[in-house]
């Protein structure tokens, strides 16, 4: 049985690994699109945006799926468009194709985040905190290695398609790792679950009753703004700030990854001895003093440091916040999706704010917007928190 779970365990890490880096690798050639294809801010902001309306959208469409066509068979689906649609890509398509391919791309990435993290909460339970931390890990390695490799590519004076034609491989080969995976544990899982709830006479939608349960979703909903404008503007923003050149803006962003899986790492500890909602709260304040030092200067090393700082803070919001909502959503798949669903409007929102200031105000200034996504995630975090100290007496 054990053997089983890990097994699982592990396809979901390399399918959360390749997501990471098909997902940061936008970030990345952002730039390269812009110079290529001509277009602003505004219009580079709606293609992050658009992504973050297909891993809205993958929460109902999933949620669909899986029930008519099985787990295997809809998850096999969705990553297949992922290579087909970094291929359209590569041929530079008018601007309306791009926004279709990216759509599909985040109904991909919305798809891969359901299935992993219900997964994971489904065979461990309890003990879920600290795998779904480390799962998220694996999301963090793929981060890293996106930048980091389009940069080396770029300094070898490959184009950004080589990295893309990776990708290509890494994404089919994913797919057909999902397509191979042992789903008869999580389907065995969900049959007991089923029995205990017509025995119980359970509401699948129990969940939607409790106030704890829309806190921690929309500490969620604007964590992601910050996480998705980090993904897509940062390259960009860095490089105009003017104290660094594409190279450094590229492997920075790539090596804050890497200090956000350090940073999974640490809480996947923590979740061992401390409660899901204070770890939450710290890494919400941690963030937030990052962020205020790093968007009120231009000393490089003073940016460098409190980037990394914001990077290994922000690491463990979304897989504890996803445990922590574990006990009142743990067998339904609607509740994964809801969740996901509310988290996914943060990151639509957000990316398309920062674009259209930038055409008006410049990138550097308008990434004081997510100014006010930092302040909710610790008030809201802050009010988790009390909650669940006053649910304990």
């Amino acid at each position: 049985m054990e053997q089983k779970k890990n097994l699982i365990f592990l396809r979901c890490c390399y399918g959360y690994g390749v997501s990471g880096m098909a997902v940061l690798v936008i970030g990345a050639i952002l730039p390269s699109l812009i110079e290529e294809a001509g277009i602003s801010f505004l219009a580079a902001g709606g293609l992050l945006s658009v992504m973050a309306v297909g891993n809205f959208c993958a929460s109902f469409l999933f949620s669909v799926l899986v029930p008519v066509f099985g787990r295997r068979f809809s998850i096999t689906l969705m990553t297949a468009f992922v290579p087909l649609c970094l291929l359209g890509l590569c041929a530079l398509p008018p601007l309306p194709v791009m926004y279709v391919i990216l759509f599909i791309y985040g109904l991909a990435r919305g798809s891969v985040t359901i299935l992993n993290n219900g997964a994971v909460n489904d065979i461990y339970g309890d003990k879920a905190a600290g795998r779904l931390n480390l799962l998220h890990c694996s999301f963090a390695v793929g981060a890293f290695l996106a930048p980091f490799l389009t940069a080396v590519l770029i300094s070898l004076g490959n184009g950004w398609r080589t990295v893309i034609y990776i990708l290509i491989l890494l994404t089919a080969s994913s797919s057909l790792s999902y397509g191979t995976m042992d789903y008869n544990l999580l389907n065995e899982k969900a049959k007991d679950l089923g029995k205990r709830e017509s025995r119980n006479e359970l509401d699948e939608r129990s969940f939607l009753k409790h106030p704890e349960f829309y806190c921690i979703a929309f500490i969620l909903f604007f964590y992601l703004g910050v996480e998705n404008c980090i993904n897509g503007w940062f390259v960009t923003y860095l490089q105009n700030t003017g104290v660094m050149g594409e190279a450094y803006a590229t492997a920075l962003v790539s090596f804050t990854w890497l200090v956000i899986m350090a940073g999974r790492l640490v809480c996947a500890c923590l979740s061992r001895t401390k409660k899901k909602s204070s770890i939450i709260l710290m890494n919400g304040v941690g963030s937030g003093i990052c962020f205020f030092v790093m968007i009120s200067t231009t000393s490089l090393p003073i940016i460098t440091l409190s980037l990394l700082g914001f990077g290994f803070f922000l690491a463990g919001i979304y897989p504890t916040c996803v445990a922590d909502a574990g006990p009142l959503i743990q067998g339904s798949t609607l509740g994964m999706s809801v969740l996901t669903a509310i988290s996914a409007a943060g990151g639509i929102i957000s990316p398309q704010l920062v674009g259209w200031a930038g055409d008006r105000i410049g990138i550097v200034a308008a990434m004081g917007i997510l100014t006010v996504n930092v302040i909710a995630v610790i008030f809201l975090a802050a009010v988790n928190t009390r909650k669940k100290i006053a649910g304990a007496h």
